[in-house]
Formats: C-alpha cells, sequence, structure tokens
C-alpha cells in the first residue's frame, strides 16, 4: 500500500498536495503536542488560578477553626457537602476580584499598617508591648519565619483594602438612625387567642392508608447503605526514636545550628513619619521634604517624641510619640533599615525617604545579640532531635504500609504481619462517616465507599488523617441501603397521618374564625366560642418576652391599624396549635430615651451593614466584567 501511494505521488501536483497538508499538520496537528495541558484549577478568576491545593488548604483551615470552636459538637461532614465548598470557593473567587481591584487602583498595604498588626497581637507580647523575641518564637513554634509571617498578614490586610474603604464612603444620616429605631423600638398593643390542639375526630387508619403513605414516603423509611472496616493506622505519637540522642549528638546539633540561638542586635527606634501621597507631583514632594527637614532641624531628645504627636502620620505610634519600640536588623523596609543601623546610639538622622515617606529617626538604645548557652537550650534541641527521628520513622514505616498494602491489596494480613502492626474494626457507618474514631475523618467515610474499595474488595491507598497520622483501611462489612419493611415502621406512620389529620383540622378551625374576625365579629365573641379566652399584651416590643415567637413575629409583620380598626392573623405554633392575632395600636419607638451612646454604636453597626451590602455590590460589579470559570468535578 506504501509503494502505491508513493509510485501515486509524483509531479507537481502531488507537491502541492503534500505542502498543504504540511501546512495543516504544522499549524494544526503537531502544535497540539506543545501547547496541550491539563488544566488544575478550581477557578479561574480573569488570568489567576485558585489550585486545588490552594481550595484544599482553604478548606482544611476552615474545618480545623469549626473543631476547635465547636469542640465535640463539631460534624466534619458538613464540609463535604457540596453546598459548603462552592460557598468557601466563592469567598475565595470574591478575594481574588479584590486582590486584582487593589492592582488595579494601586492599592497597597504599607509596611506600618502590617507591623502596626503584628505588633498589636497579644501572642507577640510582653507586659502589653510587641517583644520581638517572643515574636520569633511563637513563629518558631509554628514553622514559620518572620517574612512568611508579614506576607500572611500583608495579603489579609490586602483583601480588607477595599471592602474598608467602601465602608469609610458609606453616609448614615440621623434620619437614617431615626427611622431604625422607630422601628426597632416600635411598641404594638396586641389581644391574642391561644387556641388549643383540636380533639381528634377520626383516628381509625385503614391498612390501605397506612400501605400508601409507606409508599408516597418511600425515602424517609430507608435504611441508609452502611460499610464497618477493618484498618491499620501509623501514628508518630506511638512511635519510639530507635536512637535517642546522647549528649554528645545535642551539642554537635548545638554548635552546627548556633545561629538559631543567637540573640540579634536590636534597637530601640522611635520615628516621625512625614506622608508623601502617591502618585505625588514634584510640588507636593518639595514640601513634604522641607518640612521634615525643618522637623529634623528641630528634633533633640528633648523634644522627639513631642514632635512626633504633633507632626507624625504614623498614627500607630504617633500617639505614644513615635515610639516603635525594639527593632531588629530586617523588620522595616531596606531604606528605614540601611539608615537605622548606620546610626549611632542617640543619634537622630536626617529625613530619610521610603515608600510610605519621610521618616526622621531617633536611636534611642542599643541591644546587643549575645548566644543561649547550650545548657539552656539543650530541652529544646533533645525535643526537636527526638521529634525529628519520631518522623523520620513515621515516613519509613508509612511508606512500608503503603507499599505492602499495594502489593497485597486483597488483604490487611501482610502488612500486617511484616510491620508488627494489628489490624483494628470499626462498627457499621454511613456515608456521612461517624463522630469518632477514624470514620469521622471524611476521607476514610469516603475511600470506603469509593468503587476501588467498596466495590472492587481493594485495601485503600495512604489516607492521611493529619498531624503525622494515617490509615489503610478494608471493607469487614457491606450493608446495602433497604426499605425498612413496613411492620417495622407502620407505628410511624400512623403517627404521621393522625398529626396530619390534626394539622389540617387545626388550620380550618384557626382560618374559619379568622374568617368570622375579619367580617367584623368581636375577639370576646369568636374566642368563647372556641372554649379559649382574649388576651392582651400592651406595648409589645419586637423582643418582647412570654410570648411565642411565631404570634409575636407576626404580629409585627401586620399593617398597621386604619380608621381604629383591628389587623387580624391567624398564626400556625408548634404541635399542631395555633392563635389568632389582633393589632389594636401602634406607637413609634421613644427616641428621648435613647443615649447619645446607643446612637454612636447603632450608626456604627449600620454603617458596617451598609458598607457590607455595598462591597457585595462593588463585587458583583467586578464579576460582571471578569471571566471567570468553576471547576465543580475538582473541588
Amino acid at each position: 500500500m506504501l509503494q502505491s501511494l508513493r509510485d501515486k505521488m509524483h509531479g507537481w501536483p502531488s507537491i502541492v498536495v503534500l505542502g498543504v497538508a504540511v501546512f495543516a499538520m504544522s499549524f494544526f496537528g503537531i502544535e497540539g503536542y506543545f501547547t496541550s495541558r491539563t488544566e488544575t484549577f478550581v477557578a479561574k478568576v480573569g488570568k489567576q488560578e485558585i489550585s486545588q491545593q490552594d481550595f484544599q488548604n482553604r478548606m482544611n483551615e476552615m474545618r480545623q477553626q469549626a473543631s476547635e470552636q465547636m469542640g465535640d459538637q463539631f460534624d466534619p461532614s458538613v464540609y463535604e457537602q457540596p453546598a459548603m465548598k462552592e460557598r468557601v470557593l466563592d469567598a475565595m473567587v470574591d478575594q481574588q476580584l479584590l486582590l486584582k481591584a487593589n492592582d488595579d487602583l494601586g492599592m497597597r498595604v504599607s509596611d506600618a499598617a502590617v507591623r502596626d498588626t503584628i505588633a498589636s497581637i497579644q501572642a507577640f507580647q510582653v507586659n502589653g508591648r510587641f517583644d520581638a523575641a517572643t515574636y520569633r518564637a511563637v513563629l518558631a513554634g509554628q514553622r514559620k519565619t518572620p517574612a512568611m509571617f508579614e506576607d500572611e498578614i500583608r495579603s489579609s490586610l490586602a483583601i480588607r483594602l477595599l471592602p474598608d474603604a467602601i465602608s469609610a464612603s458609606t453616609i448614615v444620616t440621623d434620619e437614617d438612625v431615626d427611622h431604625f429605631l422607630k422601628l426597632r423600638l416600635q411598641r404594638r398593643d396586641l389581644r391574642y387567642v391561644m387556641l388549643a390542639r383540636p380533639a381528634l375526630t377520626d383516628s381509625k387508619i385503614t391498612d390501605a392508608q397506612v400501605q400508601a403513605y409507606y409508599k408516597q414516603h418511600q425515602a424517609e423509611f430507608m435504611a441508609p447503605e452502611q460499610v464497618a472496616v477493618r484498618y491499620i493506622e501509623v501514628s508518630a505519637a506511638d512511635l519510639k526514636a530507635d536512637n535517642p540522642p546522647t549528649d554528645e549528638d545535642l551539642r554537635k546539633r548545638y554548635e552546627d545550628e548556633k545561629q538559631r540561638f543567637v540573640q540579634p542586635e536590636q534597637r530601640l527606634v522611635s520615628h516621625i513619619l512625614i506622608d508623601v501621597p502617591k502618585n505625588a507631583t514634584p510640588a507636593q514632594q518639595k514640601a513634604a521634604l522641607a518640612k521634615a527637614q525643618k522637623i529634623a532641624k528641630e528634633a533633640t531628645p528633648q523634644n522627639f517624641a513631642k514632635l512626633a504627636s504633633e507632626d507624625s502620620t504614623d498614627l500607630g505610634s504617633k500617639r505614644q510619640g513615635g515610639d516603635l519600640g525594639w527593632l531588629e536588623q530586617g523588620v522595616t523596609n531596606k531604606a528605614f533599615d540601611d539608615a537605622l543601623f548606620s546610626l549611632q546610639k542617640g543619634q537622630i538622622s536626617q529625613p530619610v525617604l521610603s515608600d510610605e515617606g519621610y521618616h526622621i529617626i531617633w536611636l534611642r538604645d542599643i541591644r546587643s545579640g549575645q548566644a543561649k548557652p547550650f545548657e539552656q537550650v539543650r530541652g529544646q534541641l533533645e525535643e526537636e532531635a527526638v521529634a525529628a527521628e519520631r518522623d523520620r520513622k513515621y515516613n519509613e514505616v508509612a511508606g512500608k504500609l503503603a507499599d505492602q498494602t499495594y502489593q497485597n491489596p486483597s488483604s490487611l494480613e501482610p502488612a500486617s504481619q511484616a510491620l508488627g502492626l494489628p489490624v483494628k474494626s470499626t462498627g457499621l457507618f454511613t456515608r456521612e462517616g461517624e463522630k469518632t474514631g477514624i470514620a469521622a475523618d471524611p476521607k476514610v467515610a469516603k475511600a470506603a465507599f469509593s468503587d476501588d474499595v467498596l466495590v472492587q474488595g481493594n485495601n485503600s491507598g495512604l489516607i492521611d488523617l493529619g498531624n503525622n497520622h494515617s490509615v489503610v483501611i478494608h471493607v469487614d462489612k457491606h450493608v446495602p441501603a433497604a426499605e425498612r419493611p413496613l411492620a417495622e415502621v407502620r407505628d410511624t406512620i400512623e403517627k404521621d397521618i393522625l398529626d396530619e389529620r390534626v394539622a389540617a383540622a387545626a388550620s380550618k378551625r384557626a382560618n374559619d374564625l379568622l374568617a368570622r374576625l375579619e367580617k367584623g365579629e368581636s375577639m370576646d365573641a369568636v374566642a368563647a366560642s372556641a372554649g379559649a379566652a382574649v388576651q392582651t399584651a400592651k406595648d409589645t416590643l419586637r423582643v418582647q418576652d412570654g410570648l411565642p415567637e411565631q404570634l409575636r413575629d407576626q404580629a409585627f409583620l401586620l399593617p398597621h391599624p386604619k380608621d381604629g380598626k383591628s389587623q387580624f392573623a391567624a398564626v400556625a405554633l408548634p404541635e399542631g396549635v395555633y392563635a389568632l392575632v389582633a393589632v389594636d395600636k401602634v406607637q413609634d419607638g421613644d427616641l428621648s430615651k435613647v443615649t447619645a451612646e446607643q446612637r454612636k454604636m447603632l450608626r456604627q453597626s449600620m454603617l458596617a451593614a451598609y458598607g457590607d451590602v455595598a462591597t457585595e455590590g462593588f463585587i458583583d460589579a467586578l464579576k460582571a466584567k471578569t471571566e471567570i470559570k468553576i471547576a465543580k468535578e475538582r473541588m
């Protein structure tokens, strides 16, 4: 066939055809090999991608925070629900839109804002003041460097730049506050009648009615699918170090890492900042420099705090007379840093230009760096060495467990025997998992019901439970979802049928009585016909205690009485009980009883609420003009 093709492909027509084919392959075929790529993002906001790893990290953070806040009440299955995942991803998309808008508008987080935020965190304070040594120690415990933490703070502040600016531009007038207060403190005079649960007149239930209800509500009477699993777990907390560190090992580690235990030189600093506006004109820059030079010329150690409190534009430090506390090299921006560490003790600098403006720096004191002796850090070194050895052993055992269970996919026994780890078992659990034990982790429940583990009968892969703790599972027992027998749920069905009859009778009676009230019959007469009494509630507030919540809420939804005629409603209460309510009088709130402090707090709350609404509108506008792609299948 190839030879036949060669024989036919000669002469100039064949050259033209071949040339066209090569051109097409070049631009439509081979190009595909160079440009094809597998998309891995969960969302793409314009050109910015939100990766699966970023999304999973955010989910883990949310899950961890909820677990810490709720304790035993925490339900991990909530974070596996699609609706929750979509809410978290929506928030991440909003953040990307805000960060892009920051760039477009030239908004940035200043170094001073980052510094002030970190200094305000209580975990880094000693006696109410920021302490650099404590700061480093806390971050070291979290395995973070100051630069990493400062980037986190800067990012969190950047997300709030625009919302805060929008909130700052929001206006709440005195009339707005008055209108809200009049509604919030509004009082209503009510009359109401509590209608008792009606007696059941038809309590006969046939087999046919039970059967029909059973079929109509089949989903309510299903026993969920369940599995029980056997598993092998490995946890660093249960492992013992094979080679505990000797004193010689610890001393060597100390010498190798001695720099970690050196207290860097610190400098006690105050400054005065003269702001230079972004995109300042030459005239503005010249004016700012002239002001800074004048202050630098006047400044002395005796009057520096006074000048700072009067002239500095750094709001975070001017209240303390420009005091920035003890600083280490590398904490501030480079221009400030270079100037600070070139000064002699007691010296005041000439104006130093940075991205924030002109600084006048006063070096008040110097604290030389010192190395902590071995004896002082021996305990820390030993703890780190043991933890490192335990981590190494965990990785080794976990790796072997993964290999063994992969090589013998139909059983956990070979891995158990090879590694000396016991095979444990769980009770039956559903796809939602359990409240305690390994099945409380959504990843375990998901793996247990996966096709590979449940249907194919294989061992799972190594499931990471966090904190150097992992398991491999194998299904031990499977109970498919099944209809619960009618005989088992008959009592429940009969009760439901009777409850529905009572609810229908109660609703009909309440609406019939309401119709009589609306036709003009007196409430006393209507109540008497129902064997009930009329009760009154004068000057009722929206948050009034002593009234059923549903009745109170409905009363405040009714229109104002007109021409002296009350407004009526029938209100459904729990357990098939109804009430009739009449609104006889409405009075606006008395604003004279509201203090200035209460008005101030209310205004702040309204500003925050209005700002949130305005921010949502701004984000919606950004979404409308930004291409956003969501890959739900990767969530």
